[in-house]
């Protein structure tokens, strides 16, 4: 339920509120009103966040496959508070039936959070921060998705990682400070640099040898779209390697954080 903010009636704040997932399409608009920002449910956020990424996903049974882990729970489970047989649950994990509906991507994004409820909420406060990380230099989602190669170029970027330039498209960016995140981030934490969608690039400032980093997505079950580094010293190869076995690009670029934040918005503002 929308909370009521004084002069404002739950119809004006849900002809402003615009989370909108479309069809290969994340937009999200900050909503400020009377000079204050107007809180929503957050586990509504984070019900969109994996639906979004069920639907963006090339492979979206892997996809519910992975959520479903996350969570903690069983096919059995899962399918039990759907209201489906468990074989339904296996098939679309193992591709044998084709891509899940709206209903079904429904019924088991809303069975997640509920099961998750009823055990005190372990799995949702992992993903839905109270504040902004103090590694975090800049968060955005795109009004649309940004082809990879298009992205890795308005970077002024150089791929170290050649062979892996998939046709994923971009969907957000956060810019992370390295050196205050091995400082600052936990487990839990670390999911939190991902925002609305996985399918985003990861960019790290004050990165040296970038090892770190890349040893931190490849120990954890999400990974990004894009690994950057902001002007890198000596990049190990070591990291080379792990983005290559993550089947994700590392690029390197030598902008400096503010033109990256401007070129960036540029995207975020549908420029």
């Amino acid at each position: 339920m929308l909370p009521i903010y004084p002069t404002c009636t739950n119809t004006d704040i849900l002809r402003i509120r615009v989370s909108i997932i479309r069809h290969l399409t994340y937009c999200y608009f900050d909503i400020v009103i009377y000079g204050k920002t107007i809180n929503v449910d957050m586990t509504e956020t984070l019900k969109e966040k994996i639906a979004g990424e069920i639907t963006l996903s090339n492979e979206p049974g892997m996809t519910m496959r992975k959520w479903r882990e996350e969570f903690g729970l069983s096919q059995h489970q899962l399918a039990e508070a759907m209201d489906v047989s468990h074989s339904v649950i296996s098939d679309y994990e193992s591709g044998r039936r084709k891509s899940p509906g709206s209903g079904i991507i429904k019924k088991m994004v809303d069975a997640l959070i509920k099961l998750d409820k009823d055990v005190g909420s372990p799995t949702i406060s992992k993903y839905l921060p109270e504040s902004v990380l103090e590694c975090i230099i800049a968060m955005g989602e795109f009004r649309s998705g940004v082809p990879m190669d298009r992205f890795i170029e308005e970077m002024g970027g150089t791929n170290l990682n050649p062979d892996r330039v998939p046709s994923r498209m971009v969907y957000g960016y956060t810019i992370v400070d390295s050196l205050k995140a091995i400082l600052q981030l936990n487990s839990n934490d670390y999911m939190k640099i991902y925002g609305w969608s996985t399918e985003r690039a990861l960019i790290f400032t004050d990165v040296t040898f970038g090892r770190s980093p890349m040893i931190a997505i490849r120990a954890h079950p999400l990974s990004p779209a894009v690994v950057v580094y902001q002007r890198p010293g000596s990049i190990d190869d070591l990291a080379i390697k792990l983005a290559r076995l993550e089947s994700i690009p590392l690029v390197s670029t030598d902008l400096d954080v503010k033109d990256i934040v401007e070129r960036l918005e540029k995207y975020r503002e549908g420029i």
